[in-house]
């Protein structure tokens, strides 16, 4: 619809003569009785003003000129002024002022109703053009709005890709820093256990030699318990490279914390003071010993780190009750009742945007260079799995506070307790019959099994690699159990079994492993007729485990 005309002639039929001229080529006209009310009707979509000199005259422009004015870039009213009758020159001496209107057009009398038709279609036009620039120019605030939100928002989408990308790659970066060390330290350990399998072996077949003579036997057991020592301390290496298979359990925390406070004593230095306060009646709980063992051990080096001028380190035990309106900046934790692993010290301490990304992954509280260790994360990880908690309080140069919670579990007292070891049962004249197949790479160990397994009156097989035990398994030869390494040249010990059982269905298989990398062989994973030992395996437990083995017992 097109917008009206406004009309501004108050003397006498003016203004109704203007409507009615115009009526007849179909233009809308307002009839404004003052200045007052054409301004008002500028608020809303005009076409053009048509106004009578003697109007302005006595209303004065200053109001019109104010709100003209005032219009949007992409206006310019056309005004069309009806000039009063008299002197011409006096008109023209007026024009700076009508000036001043703008877009002005001047009319003077005697005036035709098709000149006035004719000034008032041209306006017409000149202000459609006008409505159409100013769709353009919404069109093109729109289309300018939405480039710029579109920008800002892939901006938004880049910079965000970017963080992430950055993360991922600090991710990565720590995540191959932690499996390069992990190799090493499994491959050390690895070969540490191949030496320690043929030492605390031959140790083990010594002893049952020289059991008349206390005094060799006194020696023998000194390097035993040396031995095992040693052992620990690879079970150590390997629990923290997170590199053999870990199995929660019922755990007394009191008596694993008094079983390493030797170590700890030793990892901290003589410059720090290792105190424990273990709770009496303190319950049991539900977790990975291995764990909790590379935990402690880990937050007693961060201590370490953290009082290089010595110190007190304080490991404590107690039993606790948490309800539901305890939480932390880490999140809520579980009511219930649990078993507390609280480790203090009095170093230097943690700022607080430090202590703010304690437990982020992959954030480290050393500096680089001086090692990386388990980590806050992981603790903190370790423990939720656990269904457990963990939390830390720190300021700078008051030391911090390291609170492990562990859920109370009523398991049996004793289920973490080490298995003594078990007799070796005599041999057995009537299961001299009976054959097995020995696979291992390391010449001394296989030497060390065939002579002890012989020694109970088994008929013994044996290969130093799968091309050679595959060959033995093809033959016609009958074959009770076969006990392999894990680890062989060219194919895993999984991997061997898997063909023996395709030659051989039923076959018993006993796994013997010094690197348990291969997570296919965890305990849970192991079928019916299958075991798995971890080096350095003693004599004594390795024939009872193939005695339970042969006599059907795969538990």
């Amino acid at each position: 619809m097109v917008a009206p005309i406004l009309v501004l002639a108050p003397h006498g039929r003016d203004a109704e003569v203007i409507r009615l001229v115009l009526d007849e080529v179909g233009m809308t006209t307002r009839l404004c009785a003052d200045l007052p009310a054409l301004c008002d009707g500028l608020a809303r979509d005009v076409t053009a003003l048509i106004l009578s000199e003697g109007a302005l005259l006595r209303a004065g422009m200053e109001p019109l000129i104010a709100c003209l004015e005032a219009q949007p870039p992409w206006s310019d009213l056309p005004v069309l002024v009806l000039t009063a009758r008299g002197n011409r020159s006096a008109s023209k001496a007026r024009w700076v002022q009508f000036q001043r209107l703008g877009n002005v057009t001047l009319l003077d009398p005697p005036l035709h109703a098709e000149a006035l038709q004719s000034a008032a279609q041209s306006a017409l036009r000149a202000r459609l053009r006008q409505y159409r620039i100013r769709t353009l120019l919404a069109d093109i605030e729109r289309a300018n709005d939405e480039l710029e939100g579109r920008v800002a928002e892939r901006t938004q989408s880049l910079q965000t890709e970017m963080r992430e990308r950055r993360k991922a790659e600090e991710a990565l970066q720590q995540a191959q820093k932690m499996e390069a060390v992990g190799q090493l330290t499994g491959g050390i350990a690895h070969d540490f256990n191949n030496l320690l399998q043929v030492m605390l072996g031959n140790l083990h077949l010594l002893r049952s030699a020289l059991s008349a003579d206390e005094a060799l036997l006194r020696h023998v057991t000194m390097a035993v318990t040396a031995g095992d020592r040693a052992a620990a301390l690879t079970r150590h290496l390997l629990a923290f490279a997170r590199r053999q298979p870990l199995t929660p359990r019922s755990l007394d925390l009191n008596a694993l914390v008094a079983a390493m406070s030797g170590l700890i004593q030793q990892s901290v230095g003589e410059s720090i003071r290792v105190d424990t306060a273990l709770a009496d009646g303190l319950w049991r709980t539900w977790a990975d010993a291995n764990q909790v063992e590379s935990a402690l051990l880990n937050l007693a080096i961060n201590a370490r780190d953290a009082m290089p001028d010595g110190g007190l380190l304080r490991v404590e035990t107690s039993n606790t009750v948490l309800d539901e309106t305890v939480s932390d900046a880490q999140g809520d934790i579980l009511p219930g009742r649990y078993v507390l692993l609280r480790i203090t010290d009095t170093g230097s301490g943690m700022p607080p945007d430090v202590l703010e990304r304690a437990f982020e992954p992959f954030f480290t509280t050393k500096p680089i260079g001086q090692g990386s260790g388990l980590g806050l994360s992981q603790l903190y990880g370790f423990a939720r799995q656990s269904g457990g908690h963990a939390a830390i309080r720190s300021q700078p140069g008051q030391g911090t506070t390291v609170s492990l919670y562990l859920p109370q579990h009523d398991g049996v007292d004793g289920a973490d307790s080490s298995v003594p070891a078990v007799d070796a049962p005599s041999q057995d004249p009537s299961r001299n019959d009976e054959t097995i197949l020995v696979v291992e790479d390391e010449a001394l160990v296989l030497m060390l099994w065939v002579e002890a397994l012989e020694g109970q009156g088994y008929h013994v097989l044996q290969a130093a690699e799968p091309e050679a035990a595959i060959r033995i398994l093809e033959s016609d030869t009958a074959i009770d159990l076969l006990i392999t390494d894990v680890g062989l040249p060219g194919m895993t010990g999984r991997d061997l079994a898997e063909v023996a059982r395709g030659l051989r269905p039923g076959l018993r298989v006993l796994f013997v492993t010094g690197y348990a990398h291969y997570a296919a062989l965890e305990p849970d994973s192991l079928g019916a007729g299958t075991r798995m030992l971890s080096k350095p395996v003693g004599v004594d437990t390795l024939q009872s485990t193939v005695r339970a083995l042969l006599d059907g017992d795969s538990a």
